[in-house]
């Protein structure tokens, strides 16, 4: 029974990270401008936003089993996936407000918004001229945001069977959508990396730009760095950066019969190694929990750290660079959040570059690791 109960859970935990389709990216040079303003970041931030909606909005004449069908599902919680639609549409309403009140610099992709009613509207009637300064980033746009947009409704739809990060369960869990506009936090998962590796280069590197990061270790492979280095060299590692636990080990904590043991014994080893770094934030492998955690993380003092920009770079498909762009596409939608990389990638050595070089010049902000 408890080997059966075992593979069961294992193959729910596997049915939430496999996704029919490839993650969606967008190559960033089909978009004719530099973003060297603020102003620039607004007139991309604001054509991503009408992409986006023109998309949601045309998912909504889908009935239950058409959705099913483009999800690649059999069943689907549809009140959960209205609940995601209805929460996309408040923060692209506010969103698009924000970004139009540089449109007295730039009107491109300006259209008369006044509320929910005028942006639906405007999303229904989205089209980009084939003469436009704009025309080439129209159908790789189109294309970017219809997929995007499925991978979101496909987790809205698994969502509570199989949790992940499109909702939140309580109080004790936060994503980027509280924070304000033009800033971003950078985190980064499952490290760290063996020795020498990608999260020795990332650390030094972020230090350099005067950057910090959340890094969530895992617990076997910090104490595989401490048992070859010392605790001295790991403080070294994470100087300046913030260390938050994902668990002893990379797997689902919401079927895991020890996932509190797994989350406690990783808590116990950081503090231990790495005092002055510590963050009490958990990042759930996968975004899986359990709904009824809310009560063992508040005991603990533990904040669960989801995100909402999913750089998707464990996908194989996607190289460094593909990863970045899809990560600066979804800034320009989002407009403020938490992005999440994988520093045991060397993908990180090209994307992180990419990223920072990209939007040198356009206003926005990295917000400090220890700001909560």
């Amino acid at each position: 029974m408890r080997i059966a109960l075992f593979f069961s859970a294992w193959l729910v935990c596997l049915g939430a990270v496999a996704a029919p389709n490839e993650p969606a990216t967008l190559g960033r040079s089909a978009w004719p401008e530099q973003l060297i303003s603020p102003a620039l970041f607004d007139v991309a931030s604001r054509a991503e936003i009408l992409a986006f909606a023109h998309a949601l909005l045309a998912s909504e004449v889908l009935d239950e089993n058409a959705l099913k069908q483009r999800l690649g599902l059999k069943n689907i919680n549809q009140d959960a996936i209205n609940h995601v639609r209805k929460r996309m549409w408040q923060r692209l309403l506010a969103n698009y407000n924000v970004a139009q009140q540089s449109c007295d610099q730039d009107a491109s992709f300006c259209y008369y918004v006044d509320g929910m009613d005028s942006l639906r509207e405007q999303a229904g009637k989205f089209a980009v001229a084939d003469d436009s300064f704009y025309a080439a980033w129209a159908e790789p746009s189109r294309e970017f945001h219809r997929r995007y947009l499925d991978e979101q409704l496909r987790k809205a739809a698994l969502f509570p069977q199989i949790s992940s990060e499109i909702e939140l369960f309580g109080e004790q869990e936060s994503n980027g959508v509280g924070m304000h506009d033009r800033l971003f936090v950078l985190t980064f998962d499952s490290g760290p990396s063996q020795l020498p590796g990608t999260t020795d280069w990332l650390t030094d590197y972020l230090r350099k730009q005067s950057l910090s990061a959340r890094f969530f270790v895992l617990g076997n492979s910090l104490q595989v760095r401490l048992d070859k280095g010392g605790e001295r060299a790991l403080q070294a590692l994470y100087k300046g950066q913030c260390v938050g636990v994902q668990g002893w080990e990379y797997r689902s904590h919401s079927h895991w019969q020890e996932w509190q043991d797994s989350i406690l014994r990783s808590v116990d080893l950081v503090k231990q190694v790495v005092p002055h770094n510590y963050l009490a934030q958990f990042r759930p492998p996968y975004g899986q929990r359990r709904a009824d955690s809310g009560a063992f993380f508040q005991r603990q003092g533990l904040q669960v750290s989801l995100w909402d920009i999913d750089a998707q770079d464990m996908a194989a498909n996607l190289s460094g660079e593909e990863s970045a762009q899809r990560v600066l596409s979804l800034m320009l939608l989002w407009r403020h959040g938490v992005i999440k990389f994988h520093d045991t990638q060397d993908k990180i050595r090209t994307a992180l570059p990419w990223l920072l070089k990209a939007t040198a010049q356009s206003g926005l902000g990295w917000e400090d690791c220890e700001v909560l």
